[in-house]
This record gives C-alpha cells, structure tokens and sequence, in this order.
C-alpha cells in the first residue's frame, strides 16, 4: 500500500511525498533534477530507445547483437546513476503506481508543482536581471563621471552621451591590445586570448586544467584526451590537442619538439622541389582551379588578405601534386581553414581570428602554421580520400546512406521531399564535399571538429548521423514548404548565422543518438 502525506510549507502551496521503494525509482520523475550532459562517456540518451534496443523484448531480435557494443553500453550504464538509468523494476512499479493512484490527483498535484517551480524560477530570473541592470546604470554613471573629469567644461557641455560611450568602448580596446606590434611566440600550448578572453567559469577551468595536465605528461593517454575532448577543447589548448588527435605529433611529450622540426622541413622541402612546375603545362589547370577556388572560401575578411590566399594555394598545390589519385578538387579548399585559424589562434592574442593581419606575424611563425595546416590536412583527407577520386564515389555512397537513414528515423520529412521531387545530393552533396563548413558559422565548424577528431572515423562516419540529425532540425520549416523551388533555396541556404557552440552541441547529441541506434543494426538501417 502507498501513502501519499501533504506537507505545506511558506515557498510552497504543497508538495508531497510518497513513501515506499517506489519513491527511489520515481524520483527522477521530479521537476529539475533531470541534467543533461553530452560527451564520449555521456551521451544523450532517450528512455524510450533505451527500453527497445537494451531490454530483452516478447519477440526475439532479428538483428544479433553485438556482444562488444552491449558490453560497452552495460559499462556505461553500470557508471550512470541519473534519469538515463532506469533499473530492472521501474516498469513493475510504474504499473503499481497507476494502479493505486488517482490519475486525476497525481496529475493535479504535478501541474502545481511545477507551477511553483516555473514561479519561483520566474522571480530569480527577475532579480538577477534587476541586479544587472542596476550594475550597469552604476557603470554608465561612473564612465559618464570619469570622462566629465577629463574632459574640458566646454567639451562637457557639446559631447553626448553616445560620445562617452565610444570613448570608454576605445579606451577598453587599447588597453587589451598587445603593446608591441608583433606578437608574442608560444610554444607547446598556446595561451591564446589571455587578455581578452573573459573570465573562465569553475567548470570551464575545471576542463582547462584537466586538459594541461593530460597534455602535460610524459605520454599523453590519447584515449582518454579523445574522451576528453568530445564535448568540446578550451580554446586555449585546442592547437596542441588537434595535433595530437590528428596524428600528426606522437604522444611522447619529448619527441613532440623534434617530430615538429623534421615535419616541418619536409614540407618545406616539397615546396622547393614541385611549387615551382605550378606552370607547367601538366599543372596549370591544377594551379589555375586552386587560385579560383581560394577567393571563394570562408571567412571573407581572412581570404582577402594576400599572404593568407599565398599560403592556401602553396598547401593545396603541394597536396595535388602529392595525391595524383585525387589531386585537387574543390571543397579541398575550405577544409583548410579550421586548421590554419587553430594554429594562428595559438601565436596570437586577438579574439577573433579572422579579422586579424596575418601578415603581421613574423615570418618564421607563418610557415610554422603552414606546415601545420598541412600536414593535419593530409591526415584529415587520408581517411576520406574516396569523397574527392574521380566521380567522388565517397560522396555518392554517404548521400545514398544519408537518404535511407532520414527514410527511418522521420519518414514524414523523407516523403514530403520525394512529393516535391528533391533529390538528396541537390542539397546534401555540399554537406558531404564541405563537412557542413558552408552551412554552419567558422566557430561552429572549429566546435564540430573537436568532437570528430575524437569519435572513430568521425569525418566519414559520425558525419553522416550528423547531416541526418541537422536535416531533421529544421522538419517543422521543410514540412511547411510545398514548393520545389522554395524548399530547395531553403535547404541551400540554412539559417544557422547565429549558431553558437549551444546548437551544436545539441546537434552532436542528436547525432550520437542515431548513431547508437543504427550504426550497429543493418536491419533496421536499409529498406
């Protein structure tokens, strides 16, 4: 028998409290308790596909199961002890609970819950703003005094309030500038954006610290800085932890220095050997599409500064020549970017990156950058080299699969672009060729990456769970479209210029979800 007691309270009209084991395995069910957490060792999961893919059904699998990946999900969930983790008896006890309990007076009393909470979040969220706002009129009156103490008396009595503004706004920024013109050199971790960078949060200098001692030891335990990392790399550490998730240094922290070296002269070395036949007549159509193709690429302001644009065509023309399997093709182009403002971001101290003067940096630390951009392109394109062979069968192949999964998972949105006869590659060849690097901001790219240099095969693979989960974003908007035309030009042209790291991490949770539930079960995956 369960008893149900009211307890009243001065914050709450009542609440209550149920006495028995089943509150143990409900009280998950409480309003705020639920965190979500995304990352490798804790992933977005959903109840409901956890109760159909994990526990033993009526009916007997027709897809055998992977012993490995159930032991993997069993260790997982053996480590977690929140909503995900639902126990052996929870469906007994539910079916208890709806049994005894007045459905009417249980659904009641949860609707007044969280009407308390929803009031009580409403008042702190309003005390919070009107302490900021009564901060920022403290601010302004203290600018506003400060500059009349400047300022001459006539000056007071002309300037404006929006004056004063641009005048504290200017002031701010010359004082976060560098002093000297050239940029201070970093080596190992770079401490980009020290001066300007806000202050950390305890979480986020949690993780900082996490990542300097893993990167800071003898031999960095890849696995764990994979594991680390999926959930996104303080931008601080991001060049030393892409290097290393890439392959391109060893784990080894005493043979970092030198494996930079001879990496770096090698590259230089191909230089002197091919850049120099890019006129020829076997290469010049090679050359000619590259110096085409480097206006076209994002951000604008970076791909219009020359030594930026002399930079990419030397890394694509030596990686060309190097890969006459493939040779150039574009979209090779973009996948350069990420690379180059990670490692430019670790030599300097702006906030953003691409409205810096590269060509201020000295020139030893430009073809640092350089040989970096390329050689952790190369590994990057090693693993997805059949996306750029002739006919780029790679692509071909991802877009049929990216058809057939977002078949499974929403057919309404699958159909509804077959009625008004979209074909896939019309708008999800650009995904695939550019890994979404057109579609979504610079920084969400640069986030996006952290998490695919940390999962198996995460630019083959995870990307397709990843275009399937952001093809379904938008459903509510595809499925008010009716016209061919109209959808086409809104699939092609995504509104995602605002996204932050919020979205995507959103979008990788999604992702990590479909994967769990198709990566490893054909049968449910193809037609």
């Amino acid at each position: 028998m369960i008893f149900i007691k009211l307890l009243f309270s001065r914050h709450f009209n009542f609440s209550f409290i149920i006495f028995s084991s089943m509150w143990d395995s409900l009280k998950w069910k409480t309003v705020g308790t639920i965190q979500h957490v995304y990352g490798a060792q804790h992933p977005p999961f959903d109840p409901l596909l956890h109760g159909t893919l994990i526990k033993p059904g009526s009916k007997p699998p027709t897809t055998p199961v992977k012993l490995k990946k159930v032991s993997t999900f069993q260790e997982f969930e053996s480590n977690t002890s929140d909503a995900w983790d639902l126990g052996d008896d929870d469906d007994e006890l539910l079916a208890i609970a709806a049994e005894n309990l007045n459905t009417e007076v249980v659904m009641e009393t949860a609707h007044k819950v969280i009407q308390n909470h929803s009031k009580l979040q409403e008042q702190h969220k309003f005390q919070e703003e009107h302490l900021q706002e009564e901060k920022q009129v403290e601010s302004a009156e203290l600018t506003s005094i400060d500059n009349r103490l400047v300022k001459s008396v006539s000056e007071g009595h002309t300037s404006s309030s929006s004056d004063n503004a641009s005048e504290s706004s200017s002031m701010q920024r010359s004082q976060s500038l560098p002093q000297t013109s050239t940029p201070p050199l970093v080596s190992g971790m770079g401490d980009c954006n020290t001066s300007v960078t806000p202050a950390l949060t305890e979480r986020e200098a949690s993780r900082l610290d996490k990542f300097k001692q893993l990167l800071a030891g003898p031999n960095t335990d890849l696995e764990e800085l994979r594991k680390l990392s999926w959930s996104g790399i303080p931008k601080r550490v991001r060049p030393s932890a892409w290097k290393l998730l890439s392959g391109y240094l060893p784990a080894n922290v005493d043979r970092r220095e030198s494996t930079l070296q001879r990496k770096r002269k090698e590259y230089f070395a191909f230089v002197e050997q091919y850049y120099d036949s890019r006129n020829d007549e076997n290469h010049q159509d090679t050359y000619r599409q590259i110096h085409i193709d480097i206006p076209r690429m994002s951000p604008e302001v970076l791909r219009l500064q020359p030594k930026v644009t002399e930079i990419f065509e030397r890394i694509l023309f030596i990686w060309a020549i190097r890969h006459p399997a493939s040779g150039y093709v574009q979209g090779i182009n973009d996948l350069v970017t990420p690379f180059f403002v990670v490692f430019v971001c670790e030599y300097i101290e702006e906030e953003e990156v691409e409205n810096f003067d590269v060509s201020s940096l000295p020139e030893e630390v430009l073809q640092n950058i350089e040989a970096d951009s390329y050689w952790c392109m190369s590994k990057l394109l090693d693993g997805i080299q059949d996306n750029y062979t002739f006919a780029q069968p790679g692509i071909q192949k991802k877009v049929k699969m990216l058809e057939e999964l977002v078949s499974r998972i929403d057919e309404q949105v699958h159909r509804h672009l077959d009625q008004h006869e979209v074909k896939y590659l019309q708008f999800a060849f650009r995904w695939m060729n550019n890994l979404l690097m057109r579609e979504v901001p610079l920084q969400c790219t640069i986030r996006l990456w952290d998490t695919y240099q940390s999962e198996p095969e995460g630019f083959s693979h995870f990307h397709l769970y990843v275009c399937a989960a952001f093809l379904v974003r938008w459903r509510k908007e595809i499925l008010e479209e009716k016209d061919f035309q109209e959808l086409l030009i809104f699939l092609q042209n995504l509104p995602t210029v605002h996204w932050g790291n919020e979205e995507i991490s959103v979008l990788l949770a999604e992702a990590y979800r479909l994967k769990f539930a198709f990566a490893d079960a054909p049968n449910h995956y193809k037609k």
